[in-house]
Order: structure tokens, then C-alpha cells, then sequence
């Protein structure tokens, strides 16, 4: 297996308030991580590195083998999100913190199959076959509404509101994440990105690129590029994994 974590700031923005890692546990079982924060110039920033490096470094201390039921994997992923968003929601009880949260995707790799964790407007698909397929499903206001047969997905696009998110660490009550399994096949990729990648480029342009013959390296690299070819109004962060059939280096 291969993987490779790109971040950019972008074309417009000043700052990056995404940020993302990888952890191995005692076991050698690796669990990466993506979070785009939100609510100012500082107080973002803190809530992504807030929530990749806690949630990893609890992630290092356990002795996960990678044979786990899958329920136990999701029951730690929902306890430490939980755990998580109390700890961003008291920061920002703080002036200088005030308003802030972040998106959280979690990606847990196991021997023979993987799962997903998702809260907030993050994304994470699987490409196979030359398809792309949604792991996950946005939590903001615009997606409830396609959902409810209000707008189309298209209206969805440049909706006023798009970036409104329902559900978020630091900023609800409750964070409980969106969880899901499959088992991988060799020559899958899972994709994992903030959404100044979609909302910039196609899907069609996504599957062009992963679909290509280059290195994971040169893939990720692609897909930025384009990002901020075509405006890159936002971070851009990338996390592409591809099952080819051996260790990770």
C-alpha cells in the first residue's frame, strides 16, 4: 500500500486552517486523519491541530491489531470525537477561541478491510473501476436540503449557504460521527480532502487524475494543482491511499 498527505494553503486564503496526519499504534495499525477548522483567522488553525494530534496521539498508545470487529473500531472512533469535542467546545469558551470547530475525517486501515469516521463537510470516496464512490455525506445545512427534494444538487453548488455545517467538533453538543466499512481490493483508492478540493474541480477531473499511471505522489499533486488552477478559494488538503498490495512504507 501507498499513501501520500498534501496540504496547500490555496490562491485566496491567508492562512491554512486544515490539517492532517497519519499515526501508527503498538501494533503497527496506521489511522489517518483530516480536519479543516473553522471560526477565524486564529482560533481555526488551533481546532484542527486540536483534534488530528489529540485523536492521534491516543491513537499511538493502543494496541489495535488491525483482526478487530468492526464495531470495535467505530465504538473508539465515536469515544474519542466525543471526548474531542468537549475538549475544542471548553477552548472555545475563550475569547481568543471563541466560535471555533473543525470537520473530522478518520480512516482506520485493518488487514483486509478499512472504516470511516466523518463529521462535517469533509469528504472521503472510494475510486474503483474507474468510479467514484461517496464514503460519506455532508453534514450542512445546503446537503439537508437536496435531501429534502428543496434544491437540486446542481442549485446545491452555488448555493448561498453551502458553507454552513450542522455538524461539527467543538461547535454541537453531541458530535457523534458517521461511520462505515468495506473491504478493499487491490488497486483501490481512497481519497480524503478538505472541500477546497471539490469545490474546485469535477469528478470527472478527480477520476482522470487517480486513474492515471503515476505514482500516488504525482496524483496528489495533480489534484491541488488543478484546485488552485481553477481558483483554489480555499485550503486544499489531500490524503490518497492506494491498495497495490504491499506494506506501507
Amino acid at each position: 500500500m501507498d499513501y501520500k498527505i498534501l496540504t496547500d494553503i490555496g490562491e485566496k486564503r491567508q492562512t491554512n486552517q486544515d490539517y492532517a496526519g497519519t499515526f501508527l499504534n503498538q501494533a503497527g495499525t496506521r489511522l489517518f486523519l483530516l480536519a479543516d477548522g473553522m471560526g477565524g483567522h486564529r482560533s481555526g488553525d488551533v481546532a484542527s491541530k486540536l483534534a488530528v494530534e489529540d485523536i492521534g496521539e491516543l491513537w499511538e498508545s493502543t494496541g489495535f491489531t488491525g483482526s478487530e470487529e468492526i464495531e470495535t473500531i467505530e465504538a473508539w472512533m465515536r469515544r474519542q470525537v466525543l471526548v474531542e469535542n468537549e475538549n475544542i467546545a471548553n477552548l472555545g469558551k475563550l475569547d481568543d477561541y471563541k466560535g471555533m470547530g473543525t470537520t473530522l475525517e478518520m480512516l482506520y486501515i485493518g488487514d483486509t478491510h478499512v472504516i470511516t469516521g466523518h463529521i462535517g463537510d469533509s469528504k472521503q470516496s472510494l475510486i474503483r473501476n474507474r468510479k467514484l464512490v461517496p464514503l460519506t455525506h455532508d453534514h450542512s445545512l445546503v446537503q439537508e436540503l437536496v435531501d429534502a427534494g428543496q434544491i437540486t444538487e446542481e442549485e446545491a453548488e452555488t448555493h448561498p449557504n453551502k458553507n454552513i455545517i450542522t455538524r461539527s467538533l467543538g461547535q454541537n453538543k453531541e458530535a457523534i460521527p458517521d461511520t462505515e466499512s468495506f473491504t478493499f481490493t487491490i488497486g483501490d483508492h481512497i481519497l480524503m480532502n478538505s472541500d477546497g478540493l471539490t469545490n474546485m474541480i469535477s469528478t470527472e477531473e478527480i477520476l482522470e487524475i487517480i486513474g492515471g499511471i503515476e505514482p500516488v505522489e504525482t496524483k496528489a499533486q495533480k489534484l491541488i494543482t488543478l484546485a488552485n488552477a481553477n481558483g483554489g478559494l480555499d485550503n486544499i488538503t489531500v490524503i490518497l491511499v492506494k491498495f497495490d498490495g504491499g506494506d506501507f512504507a
